[in-house]
């Protein structure tokens, strides 16, 4: 057995990664990250050895101040590659995947591990996953890549993420999922009364968010791009948005669907609409009421069509008690984004931490907002941990 089960990590974050790896044995030699915020956090829950660096510009023998390890971890900046981004293919974040990979073969570890999300193995950006890879290899490592579901590892989270595992040596590593059975937010949630930054902030009863909450059941979201049960549109909370009449009613359901059914690109999934199109419906007076929904601020003029005025495909999205979670992201905290199963709130900070599978001693001090960040941004730890069992097996 491989007595020094050691890593340092590269973007290290709050140390979600490193969490996992620990927990599964292993020594951290040093974490490094360039925001003193998250190092903080780090330093406070997992001891002394984050610290704060440029990794593009450290030394080899900063990376190795404190031993050399077993295995290097990284967590890489994902914004570039997330599809809730700009997804811009010259991203200077992007280059930070292969310059986690080459600073690793700077130290020749026996495995190393990278970790970004799903975005990153899509379209174009693929290049980057594809050139680790291949540096990797010329190096003469064998590498694996694994796309993951937290929901397959037992989180009450719909949370994809892929890794790519590179290691030495002829061992053939064991990609076996651990039994576990699925679990929702009413079993994540259980008992969190009493923990650390479980404050809850209820929203004002005078707001609009509060206004809107109450119309949003479980498992719904405010939106007016799509129909079915599962969404609210905005013309269905007239205290907030506005009253409007059965007729305008029906041309903004018209609107709705014409906007995705009569196409004009080739990309994207809806079009501003014609008002050729609304006429053969309502006639003549479907210039009134478009023009009367536009000063009601429910739809918008777009060159010589029209289209609503509100067209984000979902806000507000109530979970449910027996579902899992969407993916736990930096706006977890704000009502606007996610809404609690049963009261008319968003998240709290030690909610959203155990959502994303931290142990409750893992604390977030500071202001909050700065803490859904972090947990939003880091790597679940019980996804970790599945990896590092993986990487403990190569090793043993």
């Amino acid at each position: 057995m491989t007595k020094n089960l050691s890593f340092i990590s590269l973007f290290s974050g709050c140390g979600g990664l490193d969490v996992g790896f620990i927990e599964s044995g292993f020594t951290c030699k040093r974490a490094f990250d360039i925001d003193k915020n998250v190092v903080d956090v780090h330093r406070l829950n997992l001891g002394e050895s984050a610290v704060v660096a440029d990794l593009t510009t450290i030394s080899k023998s900063e990376l190795l101040s404190n031993g050399k390890p077993t295995v290097v971890i990284a967590g890489s900046p994902c914004q570039g590659f997330s599809t809730a981004g700009k997804r811009r293919l010259d991203d200077p974040r992007n280059s930070l995947l292969l310059h986690a990979g080459r600073l690793a073969l700077e130290i020749k570890p026996k495995v190393f591990v990278a970790e970004n999300v799903s975005g990153a193995l899509s379209g174009e950006h693929k290049i980057y996953w594809h050139q680790l890879e291949s540096l990797l290899r010329s190096e003469g490592y064998s590498t694996v890549t694994l796309r993951l579901n937290a929901s397959q590892l037992g989180l009450a989270q719909l949370r994809s993420r892929i890794f790519m595992i590179a290691w030495r040596g002829s061992k053939t590593p064991n990609l076996d999922f651990p039994d576990s059975s699925p679990k929702t937010l009413s079993d994540v949630l259980e008992n969190v009364d009493g923990l650390p930054q479980h404050d809850e902030l209820p929203l004002a009863k005078t707001s609009s968010h509060y206004l809107i909450s109450r119309r949003i059941k479980p498992g719904q979201k405010l939106c007016n791009v799509r129909g079915g049960s599962s969404s609210v549109h905005t013309w269905d909370i007239p205290e907030v948005f506005g009253k409007i009449t059965e007729q305008e009613r029906l041309i903004l359901k018209a609107t709705m669907k014409l906007r995705r059914t009569e196409r004009l690109r080739d990309f994207g999934d809806a079009d501003p609409v014609a008002i050729e199109s609304l006429r053969r419906e309502f006639g003549l007076r479907a210039d009134v009421l478009v023009a009367g929904l536009i000063n009601k601020g429910y739809m918008r003029g777009i060159e010589e069509r029209f289209d609503l005025a509100n067209t984000f495909n979902g806000k507000y999205r109530r979970l449910d008690w027996n579902s899992v979670s969407l993916t736990v992201d930096t706006r977890f905290g704000d009502p606007r984004y996610f809404l609690h199963p049963s009261k008319h709130r968003s998240f709290t900070v030690r909610e959203a931490a155990r959502i994303q599978g931290f142990p409750d001693w893992f604390v977030f001090p500071g202001r909050p907002v700065d803490s859904y960040r972090m947990i939003g941004n880091a790597v679940a730890p019980p996804m970790a941990r599945h990896i590092s069992s993986i990487v403990r097996g190569l090793l043993t």
